[in-house]
């Protein structure tokens, strides 16, 4: 029987409630003092323990599908590369204190000292992770970040570039700290850019949420927390006033696992104007009211309709496809979401593109996210467009939204003349 089947579920809960009533029966028998009584009490409380403890961890474990297989289970995790299916298809130096309006503001390390492979050296030579806030002015929300910036951001060839950027969101209930220390965002990162498998890229990782312990889904609740506006408008107003990032659409995207990816799809396909590409992560591909979520779309003649806008199939099915290239993973064996994703594939058209990485094996969890995550970023980068001229911020980039460039640094020749805006390299002097 699988790990995950009803069937073995069902026979754990079955035996367990049948040791809980064998011993109930023969206590009066085990009363004894001598020592095959004690022994056969203590023999009967441990069975009734560990029945009563695997029925809860195989229940836990059907419910939120952590470990999908046995193999999982006992650690006999393939770790062969995996591959992507394609189918169709401010000022220079800014700093965190340097924002003007204060929409994203510093908050020390919270827990980043702690995690192994964060870059310690000169920024400059390992690139820097900084821990923020951002202060959403619309949502009124303000919410935890980690930012990551590559070593080219600190480099004076790159001074006038406008990096790319990647909105990295994080599971329900996890936090920010996962994405650092088990899904290994940051370090995986470099080692990329170190073998020139990435373009360097600042890369921000946020929680799905803005109201914990409330898990609001990217939604913009009616008459509640607005997450959808956070996302597509405060969380790149801040970070475009913040850093020197990309100002065209077309140099951003977002991506996540779990509820994140789900975060991620929703977005881009709902706003495809601000996150032309998207990656999930053993994503849903719609969004519902539960326990944690409450209700997210209101009450009235409305809110059906609120909900069917936020099933990606729906969608697709009743809406024309926007413009946009996403990246989604599941297994053949371990996640629930394979069925879904199948539908999700068939069910894209154009000019919607979309890639796949199926495993024959996986689970929901950091053991399978850590094998995708590196092709995922690789991917990433592919759909970004770099660099933007800082000098540039005014002009559309010319590239149509969705579209990308190969991958990899631009050589220092790329670099614009300070002769050919004077006004920027003023303002370049006042940053430093």
């Amino acid at each position: 029987m699988g790990l995950t089947s009803r069937s073995l579920l069902y026979t754990v809960v079955f035996a367990a409630v049948l040791c809980v009533g064998l011993t109930v029966w023969i206590w009066p028998r085990l009363a004894g003092r001598g020592i095959r009584p004690v022994l056969g009490r203590l023999g009967a409380i441990v069975t009734t323990q560990l029945s009563i403890m695997a029925a809860l961890a195989l229940a836990v474990n059907s419910w939120g599908g952590f470990y999908g297989t046995w193999n999982q289970l006992l650690g006999r995790v393939d770790k062969a590369p995996v591959n992507v299916n394609e189918m169709g298809r401010g000022g220079p130096y800014a700093t965190v204190g340097a924002s003007k309006d204060g929409l994203v503001q510093p908050a020390g390390p919270q827990g980043l000292d702690k995690v192994g492979g964060i870059p310690r050296g000169p920024a400059d030579k390992e690139g820097k992770v900084q821990s923020v806030r951002i202060v959403g002015e619309r949502s009124r929300a303000i919410n935890p970040a980690f930012v990551y910036l590559p070593p080219q951001y600190f480099q004076k060839q790159y001074e006038r570039h406008r990096f790319p950027v990647m909105v990295v969101i994080s599971g329900y209930p996890g936090g920010i700290m996962n994405l650092a220390q088990h899904l290994q965002v940051p370090q995986t990162a470099g080692r990329l850019l170190q073998e020139n498998r990435m373009q360097p890229t600042v890369i921000v990782m946020v929680r799905p949420t803005i109201a914990p312990p409330r898990d609001t889904e990217c939604v913009d609740v009616p008459d509640g927390p607005q997450a959808e506006t956070f996302f597509t408008k405060d969380l790149p107003d801040a970070l475009k006033s913040t850093y020197r990032v990309g100002h065209d659409p077309s140099a951003w995207g977002v991506l996540g696992y779990s509820s994140g990816g789900t975060c991620a799809l929703e977005l881009a396909m709902r706003q495809p104007n601000v996150y032309p590409a998207a990656a999930a992560l053993s994503g849903d591909y719609k969004v519902g009211n539960d326990l944690t979520t409450g209700n997210l779309f209101g009450s009235g003649p409305d809110a059906k309709r609120k909900q069917q806008e936020h099933d990606l199939l729906w969608r697709l099915e009743n809406m024309p496809a926007p413009r946009v290239n996403v990246l989604v993973t599941s297994s053949k064996k371990g996640e629930k979401n394979y069925a879904e994703t199948e539908r999700f594939l068939k069910a894209v058209k154009q000019p919607m593109t979309a890639s796949s990485i199926i495993l024959p094996e996986g689970s929901h969890h950091f053991t399978t996210w850590r094998r995708e995550i590196g092709p995922v970023l690789e991917w990433m980068s592919q759909q970004l467009t770099f660099p933007q001229d800082t000098a540039d911020k005014a002009k559309p980039s010319g590239k149509p939204s969705g579209t990308s460039e190969p991958s990899g640094a631009p050589k220092p020749s790329e670099e614009p003349k300070p002769s050919e805006e004077p006004k920027a390299a003023e303002e370049s002097e006042a940053a430093e």
